[in-house]
């Protein structure tokens, strides 16, 4: 329409201006339903401010997250409503007036309809303001997700072929102190194998020269000639020993 860029100017003044706002009777902007906080998605939303003169004018306006003026439709005394781009109908607001209340409704709310909500009167060249409507999206907090712990073994152990893998790095520490275990105990095993077998070696050696021993000791003992008879003394009497003579007695 002819009158909006005229309009939006005195609006923004009028925001700017703080000896613009003021009425003698405070207009209220709030939402219809007392129970609504926040908006929802795709929710017909119904807002309503009063109190309005009957013989004024009702604008709403809309104010975004960034600061930047909306306007969104003007109510006349005759409660004909005049949409941005000066249209009589609009596919996404509604607006009514009475005789002390005026009432805009959003038919599917989204997120381009988030912003702080005023409606305004001009009165003898005044622009009185409502109170400010913050109408947003409730905030949504993402909670972080809970892992559980496993309750079975068998769960734990089909983890863990997945969970631990090897780097590289450490694989070729493992490949490198394999092939260097395999020339330190190769050698020593080898060693350790050599004298086993000199042991054994020497062991059986001993057991044979010891029955060489045992055998020869044998033969020599029976080769001997036994001892011959001693031949009796002269006199046909055994040697005796010399008794003592009975006088010393």
């Amino acid at each position: 329409m002819a009158r909006s860029p005229s309009l939006l100017f005195l609006l923004s003044l009028g925001l700017c201006c703080c000896g613009i706002q003021g009425q003698k009777d405070m207009m209220t902007a709030k939402f219809r339903d007392s129970k609504i906080t926040h908006p929802q998605l795709r929710q017909r939303l119904e807002l309503e401010c009063m109190p309005v003169d009957k013989d004024s004018g009702v604008s709403w306006i809309r104010q975004d997250k960034d600061g930047t003026l909306h306007f969104i439709v003007f109510i006349s005394t005759l409660s004909r409503t005049t949409f941005q781009g000066n249209r009589e109908t609009s596919t996404r607001f509604e607006a009514t007036k009475d005789s002390r209340t005026s009432r805009l409704v959003v038919k599917s709310f989204s997120e381009q309809d988030q912003g702080n909500y005023f409606c305004l009167i001009n009165s003898n060249q005044v622009l009185y303001f409502s109170t400010r409507l913050p109408v947003f999206l409730p905030v949504r907090t993402t909670k972080a997700p809970t892992t559980t712990a496993p309750t079975t073994q068998s769960s734990i152990t089909k983890t863990e072929p997945c969970l631990k893998t090897p780097a590289p790095e450490t694989s070729k520490e493992k490949g490198l102190n394999f092939s260097c275990d395999i020339f330190i105990w190769v050698p020593l095993a080898c060693g350790c194998l050599l004298l086993l077998i000199a042991l054994m070696i020497t062991i059986m050696l001993c057991q044979k020269t010891r029955r060489r021993r045992c055998r020869c000791k044998r033969v020599g003992e029976a080769d001997v000639a036994p001892d011959f008879p001693k031949k009796p003394p002269a006199n046909g009497k055994p040697n005796r020993k010399p008794g003592v003579p009975n006088r010393y007695m």
